[in-house]
């Protein structure tokens, strides 16, 4: 091994070598750059492309997307009540990485945070004027404020994280407890009969890489357009091709420089102030905005969700406009699956020392009540005011941005300035906090790490994935805004969706041969 193939990093206080994987590396690298240069050349001919891709994604397997949802829900409810859940991730003697408040808080950081801020108030407003087409439902209707706040909970809640949930906890349990290495294809081991294959792992971390980049972008322009939104209603800074790549340069900046930190410098201190700031910003707005409406309308559409969620997460009896559906559900279950497979590599890596029914509640009951209580009171206020000014946030939303109207939210709570300043520090704060655990995962996996190893990969690594989610974000941002956010979505997830309905069958073997474990 040539000692260029070599870069240097810092684990334990000693100097340690690590080489990167150069195929699992160089491959989903080279494919990005031609897809990035394809779209720079000739962009009218590349979204025509790519948006035709798209649809027909969407609308041949658009099914499968739902449909699996559900059933990654179903399997993990049955084990939860399994013998299986008992089973200790990483032996009887294992000892846990991290404390139950800390574990949570990364769980809720690194998954869905950026998108409940982001979508928390403009997303209600889409829904209470435009319900599907099909439901029955009237805009601008009692009934279709309670359609709006269940539709955010089925979107927000035990929907994604069981996606997260059932990846992170398979690869937990292969990666510790039968001593496979850090590969996405570790997800796959028990469909292998115990067959290690380069083929297969390799095969499995480029696919997800190239996957997970475009997703990466897709929520990174999300978070680019959120913190647009309060600079320009704090400062007047108006969005533009200028802005749009300041914003994201210093977001890429700073997550890189975290996640070069490692995972126990970086993403505990980053998630702990994270998620104390998410409960003080949804504490304050429920205190000082309108406690009795939300709690009017959070109590209307919990009810709804409850009884519709069966049938809603199937798309069955009651069957949604196949448009509306392509244009939220899918979109947003396309962008977890992009995350899900490198995301259970740092999910899973993390949970050590706790059981397989402790992870469950960790990783998918508590962050899907949190997710719950926070979708509440943000889309409850946001219906509430809007309707007080007379559908102002509404005509906000459709001259300003999506991005506007949490801040016009909360400017009209006491203190707004400084709520808004704070909430923007937030925004910044959570898609650091979310990337940096993706990035390290990355780079681990396009590296040679020793089997077992708590050690950092080569900082270069993270550097080169943090500039090119960065780049691909703008240039899809400049050129097609927020559809271009949907597309790198679709995108990304659907190759990732079959990685974790493949996984889901992993965890199923792995129920039936727990005494293995």
């Amino acid at each position: 091994m040539t000692v260029s193939s070599y870069k240097i990093v810092y684990s334990h206080n000693m100097k340690t070598t690590i080489p990167i994987n150069r195929w699992v590396f160089y491959t989903p690298l080279i494919l990005l750059v031609i897809t990035l240069s394809f779209n720079l050349i000739d962009n009218s001919l590349f979204m025509r492309l790519v948006s035709n891709a798209n649809t027909w994604v969407l609308t041949e397997f658009g099914w499968l997307f739902t449909y699996s949802t559900f059933g990654f829900l179903v399997v993990l409810f049955i084990v939860y009540f399994s013998p299986l859940a008992k089973i200790k991730i990483g032996g009887k003697e294992a000892v846990p990485l991290l404390n139950k408040w800390r574990w949570f808080a990364i769980c809720i950081c690194t998954t869905i945070a950026t998108g409940i801020l982001f979508w928390g108030c403009a997303e209600p407003l889409f829904h209470y004027f435009s319900p599907p087409a099909n439901s029955g439902i009237l805009a601008s209707s009692p009934a279709s404020s309670t359609f709006a706040i269940s539709t955010l909970l089925m979107h927000w809640s035990f929907t994604p994280y069981g996606i997260y949930c059932i990846c992170g906890l398979v690869f937990g349990l292969v990666y510790y407890n039968l001593k496979q290495p850090f590969k996405v294809g570790t997800l796959m081991y028990p469909l292998t009969n115990g067959k290690k294959s380069r083929v297969i792992n390799d095969g499995f971390d480029i696919i997800c890489l190239y996957s997970l980049v475009l997703g990466m972008s897709a929520s990174l322009g999300s978070g680019v357009l959120a913190i647009l939104g309060g600079l320009e209603a704090l400062f007047g800074v108006e969005k533009s091709n200028l802005t749009i790549f300041l914003v994201g340069f210093f977001v890429i900046a700073a997550f890189v420089v975290s996640a070069i930190t490692g995972l126990q410098k970086g993403i505990k201190f980053l998630s702990t102030v994270n998620i104390l700031g998410f409960v003080f910003v949804a504490v304050y707005i429920f205190v000082f905005g309108f406690p009795l409406e939300v709690l009017q309308l959070g109590w209307n559409g919990l009810k709804d969700y409850t009884v519709n969620f069966v049938p809603r997460s199937i798309n069955f009896k009651t069957v949604l406009d196949p448009v509306w559906m392509e244009n939220w559900t899918l979109f947003y279950l396309a962008n977890w699956f992009a995350w899900a497979p490198i995301g259970a590599l740092f999910l899973g890596r993390i949970a050590r020392g706790y059981t397989v029914r402790q992870f469950i509640n960790f990783n998918l009951i508590a962050p899907s009540l949190f997710a719950i209580l926070w979708m509440t009171i943000f889309s409850g206020s946001t219906l509430y005011l809007n309707e007080l000014l007379d559908n102002a946030l509404y005509f906000l939303m459709e001259n300003k941005g999506e991005e506007a109207v949490m801040y016009r939210l909360l400017d009209s709570l006491p203190w707004g300035m400084l709520l808004s300043a704070f909430t923007l520090f937030l925004v910044f704060l959570s898609y650091v906090t979310a990337a940096d655990s993706n990035i390290s995962a990355m780079s681990a996996i396009s590296s040679k790490l020793p089997e077992g190893s708590d050690m950092e990969p080569p900082a270069y690594v993270k550097i080169v994935w943090g500039v090119l989610i960065g780049v691909i974000t703008y240039v899809m941002l400049s050129s097609a805004g927020i559809d271009g956010i949907r597309i790198l979505s679709v995108l990304g997830g659907f190759p990732s969706m079959f990685i974790v309905i493949l996984a889901t069958f992993s965890l199923i073997l792995l129920f039936f041969k727990h005494r293995n474990l």
